[in-house]
């Protein structure tokens, strides 16, 4: 396909294609699937080799969130049955993150529900990431606590943090449908604070809402221009007792032609296929490996995800590889600027002018699932398969041994 060599080669030079290119690639039947996945492979791979970036979700705080995010099962008045503690002190939190870095991750990712965190909030997630990097002083720790108020993300720079992340979720035209406790615009406001305290931006989407394909474009755009180093794509997991536990709305197909997407707009980005990959790709998820080269290991905030040993056998079989501690993730002409993102204006994601690890499960910034976001160009449902959602009862704020 004419289209897809395009994509390729722009890619390459790390050029965005444009919004009509990146429709295309969503508008594709399953006959050119495999050409698509074939062509996105060829970008991922000339900027990441078959390296997989492995990271681990550790949930400091679950569930009574005061945010009314129509996805996430720790929304107010979520009535999934979900784990729900208040915040884990510095060393439970440490145990956590080193059975995950146990099994290979490189990245500890430590979320919080809420709207955002007070002082104090700041306070003790400082001591906590002080107490994973004595324990593993090469490890990365990424922050995902909501709304970030003036001074507190140099204040996490401070303690050790190395990245932030809060997603856009959705498109800004469509993001009022989904939550009205905050705003868009408050959203680019914390990752312009993380920019600006020399914080690495990770930002992402969520899947599945009953968005348009415009809408997916106009996400994914809106994140080329805040030009994060990592891209988390979430599929939304809709859990029973929130709003869009009815919304089923993606296969395996589909999926993949959203990271291919993803992959040609933010060709030399991190992109990590994130929450509900186990729900929607199933079977396919190792094809995904071809298109995005980071993953969560193991369980998700709320959700129990596939089995540690799985996912390493699943990228072994698939031919990749898993990273490791002592390799550079970016590309040498992302990972040399300053540290965060400094102006990445030739970084091939855009500059960060116009304004996120995670999992859509929980904190203000990584909630776990969707809302419904418009009709123009929705796919035809698709089977619901509530058997392949599963409520996390180990690990974190359990007395159980963690999935890793």
């Amino acid at each position: 396909m004419d289209l897809l060599n395009t994509l390729v080669d722009k890619g390459l030079r790390r050029e965005p294609p444009t919004r009509e290119e990146a429709l295309a690639v969503l508008a594709t039947s399953d006959d050119d699937l495999l050409d698509v996945v074939a062509a996105a492979g060829k970008v991922r791979r000339h900027w990441f080799g078959r390296r997989v970036k492995l990271n681990y979700l550790v949930n400091l705080k679950s569930g009574l969130c005061p945010e009314d995010c129509s996805y996430c099962s720790q929304r107010l008045g979520s009535k999934a049955d979900i784990l729900k503690y208040t915040w884990l002190k510095p060393d439970e939190a440490s145990q956590a993150a080193a059975a995950g870095l146990a099994g290979g991750a490189k990245r500890v990712c430590l979320v919080a529900s809420g709207r955002g965190p007070t002082d104090r909030d700041v306070d003790r997630v400082s001591e906590t990431i002080k107490a994973i990097k004595e324990q593993n002083e090469d490890v990365e720790v990424c922050a995902c606590l909501g709304l970030l108020s003036d001074g507190q993300a140099e204040r996490l720079r401070a303690a050790g943090a190395d990245a932030y992340n809060h997603n856009l979720n959705t498109s800004e035209s469509t993001y009022g449908d989904i939550t009205t406790t905050h705003t868009y615009a408050d959203r680019v406001d914390t990752v312009r604070k993380a920019h600006a305290a020399g914080l690495s931006a990770c930002s992402g989407l969520i899947a599945g809402m009953g968005e348009s394909d415009e809408d997916l474009v106009d996400v994914v755009f809106s994140l080329r221009a805040l030009d994060p180093d990592s891209v988390p794509v979430n599929f939304l997991i809709p859990f029973e007792g929130t709003p869009l536990a009815e919304e089923w709305n993606l296969t395996p197909q589909r999926c993949l032609r959203i990271l291919a997407m993803v992959r040609f707009v933010c060709p030399d980005v991190e992109v990590r296929i994130a929450g509900g990959r186990e729900v929607h790709l199933r079977s396919m998820q190792p094809l995904a490996l071809h298109l995005a080269n980071s993953i969560f290991l193991g369980d998700y905030l709320t959700s129990e995800g596939q089995a540690g040993k799985a996912d390493l056998d699943m990228i072994a079989d698939a031919g990749f590889e898993v990273e490791g501690a002592g390799e550079v993730t970016l590309p040498e002409h992302r990972a040399g600027a300053a540290h965060g993102c400094g102006s990445h204006a030739e970084a091939g994601c855009g500059s960060h002018a116009e304004a996120g690890c995670g999992s859509h499960e929980g904190g203000c910034g990584s909630h776990e699932g969707g809302g419904v976001c418009g009709t123009a160009g929705v796919p035809a449902a698709a089977e619901p398969r509530t058997d392949l959602v599963a409520v996390r009862r180990r690990g974190a704020g359990t007395d159980l041994a963690p999935n890793a």
